[in-house]
């Protein structure tokens, strides 16, 4: 289970990466619309370019991992991912985050642990 563990981790890490470079993109952005303009700024910014890279290679990574472990212990790792995004926007976007949180981000990791136990 050591393997599906640290799988799960870089996968959910480059979910978690994906979900940062994506907020970072559209934060560059105009406000959204349907318009040439928004889409071509869109399709052309670097950020949302190494979004889509991050999330095809979770992707890629989490077809192998549904390929070779059980659907009912890989599933919750990926909920690692809540807690990666969660210090992620704390370290780059300068979130504020509420005890609450943190305690919701701890009963993630406990879960994760219990699940990935056999």
């Amino acid at each position: 289970m050591i393997r599906l563990l640290i799988l799960a981790v870089i996968q959910s890490l480059a979910l978690s990466c994906g979900q940062l470079t994506l907020k970072i993109a559209l934060d560059k952005m105009p406000r959204f619309g349907w318009t040439r303009e928004f889409w071509t700024d869109l399709l052309t910014n670097w950020w949302f370019l190494l979004c889509g890279l991050l999330f095809g290679g979770a992707s890629i990574l989490w077809a192998y991992i549904l390929k070779h472990f059980p659907l009912s212990q890989a599933a919750p790792m990926v909920s690692m991912s809540y807690v990666f995004t969660l210090v992620l926007a704390i370290m780059f976007l300068h979130e504020d985050v509420s005890w609450n949180r943190w305690l919701g981000a701890g009963f993630v990791i406990l879960g994760c642990l219990f699940l990935s136990g056999k």
